[in-house]
């Protein structure tokens, strides 16, 4: 895909997160690989006015090679993207059950088998530092070990995608998850599926995705 392309899917991913409930105000921001770094969304422009010049080419180290200021999240973006080649795509959004759950420091257990489509067992949620730290890249790259997402404490939700697009969409799952947990936690403690079960979910969506229907 062009860098054209891309500025464009990077804008409709950012305007998607207000429009299906994951941000409101210029909260949250996204980043996509290229060549040079990766494109990200600049900090505090509205998304509903940002065009696809707005966003900042940057290196991974934090030098702009074109656009203003970058997101203060952008150590988050580069510290994933450095670290994990296979990713395309970051997401950070401030999900109202995502959040509510990050503020409790509570991770997303197996409380439904769909935990399954963020990696593992479970949404992990990674200790506090705060935001726009090294520290905090740092803490959400370990709460990403073998996961494409996990909440942060007293924070929010970092998603990971092939695409912008994947990302968004995984966002919006892994709130649904939270919503979920957050409701049945308000009835009591719900069943958790064992190790077992979850690995089994794994192997169907492994299967699925190879075509096993």
């Amino acid at each position: 895909m062009r860098e054209s392309e891309l500025r464009e899917v990077v804008v409709g991913a950012a305007r998607g997160m207000n429009a299906r409930g994951l941000n409101r105000g210029t909260s949250g921001n996204v980043s996509v690989r290229v060549p040079e770094g990766m494109l990200i969304t600049p900090s505090a422009v509205p998304y509903e006015g940002m065009g696809a010049d707005d966003l900042v080419l940057m290196r991974l180290d934090g030098d702009v090679l074109m656009g203003a200021r970058p997101s203060t999240e952008w150590r988050l973006h580069a510290g994933i993207l450095a670290r994990r080649p296979e990713v395309g795509s970051v997401l950070h959004a401030h999900p109202e059950f995502c959040t509510t759950l990050a503020c409790l420091r509570r991770e997303i257990p197996a409380v439904h088998y769909m935990v399954a489509v963020a990696g593992g067992d479970s949404v992990r949620c990674a200790p506090y530092a705060p935001f726009g730290s090294p520290e905090l890249a740092e803490l959400a790259l370990a709460a990403l070990e073998d996961r494409t997402a996990c909440l942060l404490a007293n924070h929010g939700l970092v998603v990971l995608g092939a695409t912008p697009t994947d990302a968004l969409e995984l966002a919006v799952e892994v709130e649904s998850l939270a919503a979920v947990y957050w409701r049945a936690l308000q009835v009591g403690e719900p069943a958790i599926l064992s190790a077992e079960e979850m690995a089994e979910v794994r192997a169907r969506f492994e299967d699925y995705r190879r075509g096993g229907g």
